[in-house]
């Protein structure tokens, strides 16, 4: 099955996240901050990664900048409560920069689950 790497600083939406994610099937790599992230990231083992935007340590536009350094072709989902600028503001600048798909949070199961599914089958829209 994929595995997923999945980047949130907040514990709570990670674990809800990873509960999803793992009752559907998929292997999780879970990371707290855009530095861990980059440090898991592999394109050899990791097939989608789910990031949320405003985290401490690296933020997640820079962490989806360097993973497409390693990888342009990696499978990128942003995820943004917001900050100091509303969430949807965030998104658009990681649909700027290439990410896939864009959500903000709370995530629905749904359609969380079918974004990955979709980029798991190479459709990204």
């Amino acid at each position: 099955m994929a595995t997923i790497l999945l980047v949130d600083d907040d514990d709570q939406v990670r674990d809800m996240l990873k509960k999803i994610f793992v009752m559907e099937g998929y292997e999780v790599v879970e990371a707290a901050d855009g530095q861990q992230a980059t440090d898991l990231y592999d394109p050899g083992t990791i097939d989608v990664v789910v990031t949320d935007i405003v985290m401490p340590e690296k933020e997640g536009l820079q962490t989806i900048r360097e993973i497409r350094e390693v990888n342009p072709e990696a499978r990128i989902i942003a995820i943004s409560g917001g900050g100091r600028i509303k969430p949807q503001d965030y998104l658009d600048w990681a649909n700027r920069i290439g990410v896939d798909k864009t959500f903000i949070k709370p995530v629905r199961r749904a359609e969380i689950l079918a974004a990955v599914s979709e980029l798991l089958e190479g459709a990204v829209s």
